[in-house]
C-alpha cells in the first residue's frame, strides 16, 4: 500500500492542530503538554502532559476518564513488571520522576 502524501499530510495537519489546541488549552491551566522541540517537526502521533507529582497524575486520570476521556499514564517502568523484578537497574532517577507526572491524552483526530 502506497501512502498518499498529500492526504497524508493533511491529516499530519489535522494532528499537529489538535497539539497546538492542546497546548493552548493546557498551558491556560497550568499544566505542561509535551510538544515538539525548537528546529524539530513532530508528527503528534502521541499527545501527553507533565503535571506536577503522582497525586495530580492520579487525579487528572481519575476525572478525564470518569468523564470518558481516554487518558492513561505514560508506562510502567520496566523493572516493576514480574519478568524483570530481579534484573540490575541504576537509581533510575529521570524515569521514575517522569512515571509520576506524565500522562497520555487522546491523540485522534476527526477526519
Amino acid at each position: 500500500m502506497v501512502l498518499n502524501c498529500v492526504e497524508d499530510s493533511g491529516f499530519i495537519d489535522r494532528k499537529r492542530e489538535l497539539a497546538e489546541t492542546y497546548k493552548t488549552f493546557f498551558e491556560s491551566l497550568g499544566i505542561s503538554f509535551i510538544h515538539e522541540p525548537e528546529h524539530a517537526r513532530s508528527n503528534y502521533w502521541l499527545n501527553a502532559v507533565i503535571l506536577s507529582d503522582s497525586k495530580m497524575r492520579d487525579e487528572f486520570l481519575k476525572v478525564t476518564n470518569n468523564a470518558n476521556i481516554m487518558t492513561r499514564p505514560v508506562w510502567k517502568l520496566l523493572n516493576k513488571l514480574e519478568m524483570y523484578r530481579d534484573c540490575r537497574t541504576d537509581a533510575l532517577t529521570n524515569a521514575k520522576w517522569l512515571e509520576d507526572r506524565v500522562v497520555n491524552i487522546p491523540s485522534s483526530v476527526r477526519i
